[in-house]
């Protein structure tokens, strides 16, 4: 396996880099490179969109969960992604377009004249952007630091010359073009080694009932195991508020959205993403199934091996697709993420580069993406080397943080009564709610803290809420239904200040706008 699978491994890396770095020539100019200079069709847009949303989480992470918690968690992640993302589509992917923005938080600004909420908007998915910027160059140090002879360090260092490369010269056209390659061979090679794995297997019914043994063996439920909500609703809605609330504030949506060559393509394209990205978590949850049937329940299968121990066993070939499927779901997310986390520091955080010219622009973008790439990459390596931090929990606090914002662009969108400060503050108290609560349970978890016998209402309700399945309920609630209150009070609260008189006749259409306005 360890050839074909190195052969794999400088192939696809090789490839991808290319075909990213290729689309240069139509990154010539600071709108081409962020936003492709609004000229991506419905079917590329699509793809870019469905790469971006699917990563290490979506796949191997989905198997892994199905194996330690159940079927339930490939539906409903499954379910969530094409939540998500039809939630971006039919809501606001139109008003992104039509006022031409390249970050989101910029919207804040066109309607207050004040930068402060796209500053905090960008802080609070910069966030997220960070930990999934870190973690896919920790996914790819880890397989080749495994599979070849490279460090860790070595492999976080490829990571970064990979995807500083291609994102910096190709730009969003990169990202599109090179997610359609990743997305055929996620699909088509998780679908082969499912396929071949129920063969090898013996067939679904030898398949079920092999599982029905080995839960039987540890005490599990076997129903809860298939159930479609085994683990119960509170999981189920804590990942509906961490991957589908807070889509609408992740910026790399509204580069895409810009990019459409009209408003036409942008639901339909938001759609087809959805179905594209929730067929991968669903197809990498029946691999997990079946590496359960073959391994059992503690087979202490983590991360890619989840995905690729029984395409190995199934033969070399198929275990080196397994690992192009990997490779491809990492790559996905990455390098889109990383191209809008260049693209709101240059917009949010620098506010002079507006006089720029746009050759001037370009070259910030990307001298800021090659920056990202190394600096993701060094934090991989201390993370891998020097710390036990859970990735999976990084991230999950990640989609927690972007919750505030999302939850004020809607009311910025949808109730006109929304002042400067209701949004500024739902998102600052937001932030930092999920921020003190996210520490509360780990600080909890690592001391030990529970309730005696006798303890009061008040400790109990805190050690449930703290400790609750070894994890703690997802700050993703808090920072949703903190800001959910907090920006109505507020605005009630506050005078609307300097705003723009004509921003909902431009969300609406019936006032065109010509030039970018921020």
């Amino acid at each position: 396996m360890d050839g074909i699978a190195i052969t794999v491994i400088i192939v696809y890396l090789v490839g991808a880099t290319a075909a990213g770095s290729f689309m240069a020539r139509r990154a010539k100019s600071s709108a081409g490179w962020a936003v492709a200079g609004g000229g991506m069709s419905t079917g590329l847009i699509a793809v870019g969109i469905a790469g971006t949303r699917i990563g290490g989480a979506g796949t191997y992470g989905v198997a892994g969960n199905v194996i330690s918690g159940g079927v339930w968690n490939l539906w409903w992640y499954g379910i969530n992604t094409f939540l998500a993302l039809a939630i971006v589509g039919l809501f606001f992917g139109v008003f992104f377009r039509r006022l031409k923005l390249h970050t989101v938080g910029e919207l804040f600004t066109i309607r207050f004249g004040n930068r402060r909420c796209q500053w905090l908007t960008s802080l609070c998915v910069q966030t997220e952007y960070a930990i999934v910027n870190l973690i896919e160059a920790y996914v790819i140090g880890i397989i080749l630091s495994t599979l070849t002879p490279l460090s860790m360090f070595g492999g976080v260092m490829v990571a970064a010359v990979i995807f500083a490369t291609y994102v910096s010269f190709g730009g969003l056209w990169g990202t599109a073009v090179t997610n359609l390659i990743h997305c055929t061979v996620v699909l088509v090679g998780l679908a082969a080694v499912g396929v071949m794995g129920i063969g090898q297997l013996g067939g679904w019914s030898t398949v079920t009932a092999t599982i029905g043994e080995h839960l039987a063996d540890a005490s599990r439920n076997e129903a809860t195991w298939w159930g479609f909500v085994g683990a119960g609703w509170l999981p189920v809605f804590g990942m509906f508020f961490a991957a589908a609330v807070h889509t609408p504030a992740a910026s790399i949506y509204t580069n895409y959205s810009t990019a459409a060559k009209s408003e036409r393509h942008i639901a339909p394209a938001f759609l087809l993403a959805g179905l594209i990205g929730a067929m991968m978590p669903m197809l990498a949850g029946l691999i997990g199934i079946l590496t359960t049937a073959r391994y059992g329940l503690d087979a202490g299968l983590s991360g890619y091996r989840n995905l690729t121990t029984l395409a190995s066993e199934i033969s070399p070939v198929v275990g080196g697709v397994a690992l192009a499927a990997v490779l491809a779901a990492v790559i996905s997310s990455g390098g889109p993420i990383l191209l809008s986390s260049a693209t709101m520091f240059v917009r949010d955080w620098l506010p002079f580069t507006r006089n720029y010219s746009s050759d001037q622009r370009l070259k910030a973008y990307r001298i800021t993406t090659t920056v990202y790439a190394f600096l993701a990459a060094i934090a991989a390596w201390f993370v891998a080397t020097y710390t036990t931090i859970s990735i999976l929990d990084l991230l999950l606090f990640g989609f927690a943080m972007v919750v505030p914002p999302a939850v004020s662009l809607g009311y910025l969108v949808y109730w006109p009564r929304t002042t400067e400060k209701g949004a500024y503050w739902g998102m600052a108290v937001g932030y930092a709610s999920g921020l003190i609560w996210f520490a509360l349970i780990k600080i909890a978890l690592a001391n030990g803290f529970a309730a005696a016998e006798g303890a009061g209402l008040l400790r109990r309700i805190l050690v449930y809420g703290l400790t609750i399945g070894g994890e703690g309920i997802d700050p993703s609630y808090l920072t949703f239904f903190v800001p959910l209150c907090v920006v109505p009070i507020v605005s009630l609260m506050t005078s609307e200040g300097k705003v723009r008189e004509d921003f909902y006749e431009m969300l609406s259409g019936r006032k065109t706008v010509e030039h970018e306005l921020v």
